[in-house]
């Protein structure tokens, strides 16, 4: 089985943990790692949860492209947002992305108490299959 871990381009680099995993058989998964809503410079792009949603799809989409995959691929999301924030800019910014033509992925969202800093308000991760 092989398995690859990627950090594409133009994405923030860290050493506690890869953007994605790409897991190739007779079909490729491609496990997407939570992406918040942070440029390649790994700051926090702003302080809505509607720019950080549309910064975190970004992230995915670039993820998905660097695999020769799309947002139509995604089989799974998995949505953390801050407990006490409205989410409702976020279902906005996933209706911007999303291609109503394509079937609908199988979603999970989660209020949580804190993400991976004060200022960070969403997490999105993903798994697609090419």
């Amino acid at each position: 089985m092989g398995v690859r871990h990627i950090n594409p381009e133009g994405l923030h680099r860290s050493p506690a943990f890869s953007q994605a995993v790409v897991v190739e058989q007779p079909t490729k998964t491609i496990y997407i790692g939570g992406q918040n809503g942070v440029g390649a410079d790994g700051k926090v792009v702003g302080p809505t949860v509607g720019e950080q949603a549309r910064q975190a799809f970004r992230n995915l989409a670039a993820i998905l492209d660097s695999e020769g995959a799309g947002l139509a691929n995604i089989v799974h999301w998995r949505i953390a947002v801050v407990d006490g924030t409205t989410f409702d800019e976020g279902v906005a910014a996933f209706q911007e992305v999303w291609n109503r033509a394509d079937p609908p992925p199988a979603i999970t969202v989660h209020v949580v108490a804190g993400l991976a800093g004060p200022e960070v308000l969403v997490e999105i991760d993903a798994v697609a299959v090419v």
